[in-house]
């Protein structure tokens, strides 16, 4: 069984929701912002999920307040506006750490699985990139997680096959699910 099923994250309701009750899907783990400039992110994560959740998709949003305070709320409050404003209908996990001393097991597993490999091209990258240089100097050479909506995407098997940056095209994400569903 791959690592990826060993770990456990707890819902917005407080239970334990374990990854190997994902086993043989496709999943996307996110940690999420409701006050970012990539909090429309959540359409696109929704129109995926009602494209291939029948079909093995599952999406894990984990809310995290690390990145500028910009998911101040509580786990009721987050969940109250996604499902409003977007009209998500995938798993919500409780608001939690996805760096640092306090970060879920989860995502320094998953970023020691897939490290940072840069923000790409274009305005959003350039601008990432700038102010990240300000925050930590160092970086372009640590797997800490950058910003609110980077995704992991994990295959069937529970392999991490991809780490997709928030600065990322969304095309981009949907094309990678798409040729694992």
């Amino acid at each position: 069984m791959a690592e990826f099923y060993n770990y456990s994250v707890t819902d917005a309701k407080g239970n334990d929701v374990k990854m190997s009750d994902f086993e043989g899907k496709v999943v996307i783990v996110v940690n999420t912002a409701t006050g970012c400039g990539f909090t429309p992110h959540y359409k696109d994560l929704q129109a995926m999920y009602e494209k291939y959740h029948d079909q093995g998709l599952e999406i894990i949003d984990i809310p995290c307040n690390q990145f500028a305070g910009q998911t101040p709320g509580t786990d009721d409050e987050i969940h109250e506006f996604c499902t409003l404003k977007y009209n998500t209908q995938f798993p919500q996990m409780h608001k939690s750490d996805v760096n640092g001393e306090n970060a879920l097991p989860l995502f320094k597993y998953l970023k020691s699985q897939k490290g940072f490999e840069g923000f790409g091209k274009g305005p959003s990258a350039i601008a990432m990139s700038l102010m990240l240089k300000k925050i930590d100097k160092d970086y372009e050479n640590n797997s800490e997680i950058k910003w609110n909506f980077t995704k992991f995407v994990i295959d069937r098997n529970g392999e991490v096959v991809a780490r997709f940056e928030p600065t990322a095209k969304m095309s981009d994400v949907a094309d990678c699910v798409a040729q694992l569903i």
